[in-house]
């Protein structure tokens, strides 16, 4: 029985032979901008609710979603200017746990390396502009030390 290539109509054979199995992509890299512009995401829902959560427990307020400032940040305290970053593991390379998948894994170390250098970017440009920035890893959003960090950020 053959099995066949759901993006080209050939067996998956012929494009193992073609090495076609290294190509990541079927697009240009403008028509594959184009289609990933039109995906709308609305952010790390899970992660950032853990964290809201986390703020009215401790009832740490005056914080702020979907403010608009350089980089997005998750949270915004504007009054005394703290932007708070929720970075997830992969996306953002964490050291420790960033584990970057086999497949295509020179797409990806490239990837994750872009996200790295926007996130300091996005950092030195809300510093200078007198901002505080707190950038907290997924797993690390509950625990109590990051409400130290926030409350001494605050302050």
């Amino acid at each position: 029985m053959k099995r066949w290539s759901r993006a080209k109509k050939v067996p998956l054979d012929s494009l193992a032979r073609s090495g076609a199995e290294d190509k990541m992509d079927t697009f240009g890299p403008k028509k594959r901008s184009w289609i990933m512009a039109q995906v709308k995401s609305v952010r790390n829902k899970s992660t950032e609710q853990k964290l809201a959560t986390v703020l009215r427990q401790q009832a740490i307020t005056g914080w702020r979603r979907r403010y608009p400032l350089f980089g997005k940040p998750d949270f915004v305290f504007p009054k005394p200017k703290v932007a708070v970053f929720v970075d997830g593991c992969f996306w953002h390379g964490h050291p420790r746990k960033c584990r970057v998948p086999e497949a295509h894994k020179a797409y990806w170390l490239k990837k994750i390396a872009r996200n790295v250098a926007r996130d300091r970017l996005v950092t030195r440009t809300l510093r200078e502009k007198g901002w505080k920035v707190v950038r907290i890893w997924e797993d690390s959003v509950q625990r109590p030390s990051i409400v130290a960090r926030l409350r001494k950020a605050l302050a």
